[in-house]
C-alpha cells in the first residue's frame, strides 16, 4: 500500500501543471526500477542482520570445517604417494652385477685364502687379487700390520727331484723344546714345516734333505754358523705349527735372527719361500741368504733389510693366523658362486685344521652409495635400503674341535632389483638402484677342505617403485 501510495504521488508530481520534463523523468524512473530487478547483492532488512546464539555456533562449525579441509587438502599435496610394480629387469648396468664385501676371518691366514668365483655359464676364476686386498688380523680380528701382499702364490714347477734318491737327514729335527734356542743360535733358520700323509711333502722331502746336507757341507754349523736347515712334522708338533700359523704343506719358513722384536710391535719377522722345491734350487735360494751375512759364526743380523737382495720366490709370512677380504668382483647375471677357501696348487691341507669361521662387515650387490647420501634417502623413504646389506654385522662362528671339524659355511641369496622413479616436471626422474636380497644360512659338515660359500641367484625382474 506505501509503495502505490509513493507511486502515485510521484506520478501525481511528475503531472503537475508547468512542468515540462515529465515523460523523460517517468521513462528515467521506469528504466531504473528495471534495472533493481536484476541486483545480486541486494539490501538485508535490519531486523534480519542482528546476531543470534544459533548464528554463532553455525558460523564457528563453518570455520572449523574450512580449516579442517584445508589441513587435509595441504596434508595430502605433501604426502608421498607410492606406487609399485614389478617388470623384466631392464638396468642400465648391462648383464654384468658388482658384489662388494669387506670378510674378516679370524682363523684363515692370508698366505692361502684365495677368492673365486664361478656360475652356471662355465665361468670359473680362481683367486682373483686385482680387486681384491687383505690383511693380516688377529683372533680379535685387530688388524697387525699393513695389508698382505696381493699377489698370487708363485706357480712351482719343479716339486722335487726327477730322480728321488734319498741321501739321509741332512736337516735337523726341530721340536717345541729346541725350536727357541736353534732360531736365535743361527742368523738364518730355514725350516720346512711337513706332514708325512702330505703328497707334496713326500716329494720335497728328497731333494730337501740333500739340499741341507750340502749346505750344512758349505757352511758348517760349529765352524761357519750362518745358516743351518731344520724340519717340523706338523702331526706331531702342533702346537708348533699353529705358533707359526702353518696351514698348508710343505710350508717352508725363513727365520731371521734379531729382527724378532726389532719391528711389527715385536712380532716375529720371518718370510715364506715360494720357489722351485729341486735340490739346485733350494741351494741357489739358501746362498742368496747367507750372502750379506759376515762370515764369523753366531753374529746377530741385524742389517738392514732394503740391503737384502729382492727375490720373487720370498715374501713375508703372516705374522697372525687371520685375515681381512676386501674388495670387489664383478658376475654375470645368472646363478653363481663367490668361493673363499684355503688354496695352493703346491700345497695339502689338513681339512681338520681349516676354520673358516668368519664375520660379515659388508657383503652387498650394485654400485656403492656414500653413507651419506644413503642417510638422507633412507630418510626420506623409510622403506628404502632395509635389505640392501643383508648379512651386514653377522658372525658365523665354528668353535674348533672335533665335533666341528671340516665345517663348510653357505649362504644362499635371493638377489631383485629396486628401482625409486620420480616425477618431476611431468617427467619420470631415477633417484636410485639397488639391490636387496634375501639370505639364508647353513653350517654344512663335509670330507673336503672347509670353505664359505655365497650362492647368489639374480631374480630376472625388478621392481619399480
Amino acid at each position: 500500500i506505501e509503495g502505490k501510495a509513493a507511486v502515485l504521488w510521484t506520478l501525481g508530481d511528475l503531472s503537475a501543471p508547468g512542468r515540462s520534463d515529465t515523460p523523460a523523468r517517468c521513462h528515467a524512473m521506469i528504466s531504473s526500477s528495471k534495472l533493481k530487478s536484476v541486483d545480486f547483492y541486494r539490501k538485508i532488512p535490519r531486523d534480519l542482520t542482528e546476531a543470534s546464539l544459533s548464528g554463532a555456533g553455525l558460523s564457528i562449525f563453518a570455520a572449523l570445517a574450512m580449516v579442517f579441509l584445508f589441513g587435509m587438502e595441504l596434508s595430502s599435496y605433501l604426502a608421498v604417494n607410492t606406487t609399485t610394480s614389478v617388470i623384466v629387469d631392464r638396468s642400465s648396468d648391462g648383464e654384468f652385477l658388482r658384489i662388494d664385501f669387506n670378510l674378516s676371518f679370524p682363523a684363515l691366514s692370508c698366505e692361502f685364502a684365495s677368492v673365486d668365483v664361478s656360475d652356471v655359464l662355465g665361468t670359473n676364476r680362481l683367486n682373483i687379487t686385482k680387486t681384491v686386498r687383505k690383511f693380516s688380523i688377529d683372533r680379535n680380528l685387530v688388524p697387525t700390520g699393513s695389508e698382505f701382499h696381493a699377489g698370487p702364490i708363485p706357480t712351482v714347477n719343479k716339486h722335487g727331484d726327477d730322480v728321488e734318491e734319498y741321501h739321509g737327514d741332512g736337516s735337523v729335527a726341530l721340536s717345541s723344546r729346541n725350536f727357541d734356542s736353534y732360531s736365535h743360535l743361527y742368523p738364518v733358520l730355514v725350516v720346512n714345516f711337513y706332514a708325512p700323509w702330505c703328497y707334496w711333502s713326500n716329494r720335497l722331502k728328497p731333494s730337501w734333505e740333500k739340499a741341507a746336507q750340502i749346505i750344512r757341507e758349505r757352511y758348517d754349523p760349529e765352524m761357519d754358523g750362518r745358516i743351518l736347515l731344520g724340519k717340523v712334522d706338523c702331526t706331531e708338533e702342533v702346537e708348533l705349527c699353529k705358533r707359526h700359523h702353518i696351514q698348508g704343506y710343505p710350508s717352508i719358513r725363513i727365520f731371521h735372527k734379531g729382527s724378532d722384536m726389532k719391528e711389527n710391535q715385536g712380532h716375529h719377522d720371518h718370510d715364506s719361500y715360494y720357489g722351485e722345491r729341486d735340490t739346485e734350487s733350494l741351494v741357489a735360494a739358501m746362498e742368496t741368504y747367507v750372502a750379506n751375512i759376515p762370515k764369523e759364526a753366531h753374529v746377530l743380523a741385524l742389517e738392514d733389510k732394503s740391503n737384502r737382495t729382492v727375490d720373487p720366490a720370498k715374501r713375508p709370512a703372516p705374522m697372525t693366523g687371520g685375515c681381512r677380504i676386501e674388495g670387489f668382483v664383478r658376475v654375470k647375471k645368472v646363478p653363481g658362486s663367490v668361493v673363499i677357501s684355503a688354496r695352493s696348487g703346491s700345497h695339502s691341507f689338513d681339512p681338520s685344521q681349516i676354520n673358516v669361521s668368519h664375520y660379515v662387515t659388508t657383503f652387498s650387490f650394485g654400485k656403492r652409495l656414500s653413507s651419506k647420501m644413503f642417510n638422507e634417502l633412507k630418510r626420506l623413504f623409510p622403506y628404502v635400503g632395509g635389505h640392501h646389506d643383508r648379512l651386514a654385522g653377522q658372525s658365523y662362528i665354528v668353535k674348533h674341535g672335533d665335533v666341528n671339524a671340516n665345517v663348510t659355511i653357505e649362504h644362499y641369496l635371493q638377489i631383485v632389483k629396486t628401482e625409486l622413479v620420480t616425477l618431476r616436471y611431468a617427467k619420470e626422474l631415477k633417484v636410485l638402484e639397488e639391490y636387496e636380497y634375501t639370505a639364508h644360512s647353513s653350517l654344512v659338515h663335509s670330507f673336503y677342505v672347509p670353505v664359505v660359500k655365497f650362492h647368489f641367484e639374480p631374480s630376472p625382474m625388478q621392481v619399480g617403485i
